[in-house]
């Protein structure tokens, strides 16, 4: 099992899709093993986007990132960074096919509604910068065995 760092970013929070972006998920049996509805701060920001520091886009995203509520979430399942990512479309909503979220409820190059982990490397860190270890919440759900085909005795 995988856990990824998925982020709502303020263009999803303020169109009021969180809901409907958490179904989708839920939807496909991915598991919410955290979620926090907070204000990046500039640091954090700033911390998460390292890797972009210096590109002629870093000041306006941390900005971005940092203009209104988000909803962080940790979710859990097999293959779940891979399926996330899938899910989240092309990074330009103009871009993204219909069907992912990005291609349902965006157009814009500039607000892409949601951030997911890309690696699981990058998912471990992330996890890390928004997450205590005591707010993942590891946990058995009933309906388990009608998402995976646990006969093996793994999840498949």
């Amino acid at each position: 099992m995988e856990t990824t760092l998925i982020i709502l970013k303020p263009d999803a929070v303020q169109r009021g899709l969180m809901g409907r972006i958490i179904s989708r998920f839920e939807d496909k049996g991915l598991q919410v093993a955290g979620a926090k509805f907070m204000r990046i701060s500039p640091e954090l920001a700033a911390r998460h986007y390292t890797d972009h520091e210096g590109k002629p886009f870093y000041e306006g995203l941390v900005s971005f990132m940092t203009s209104s509520p988000v909803l962080v979430l940790a979710l859990r399942g097999c293959g779940a960074i891979s399926i996330c990512r899938s899910m989240m479309g092309a990074t330009f909503g103009s871009k993204a096919d219909p069907g992912t979220i990005r291609g349902d409820f965006g157009v814009s190059n500039s607000f892409n509604l949601i951030h997911g982990s890309d690696s699981v490397e990058s998912a471990a860190r992330e996890l890390e910068l928004f997450f205590e270890t005591s707010e993942l919440i590891d946990w058995q759900r009933a309906g388990e065995g009608w998402i995976y085909d646990l006969s093996s005795g793994t999840p498949e």
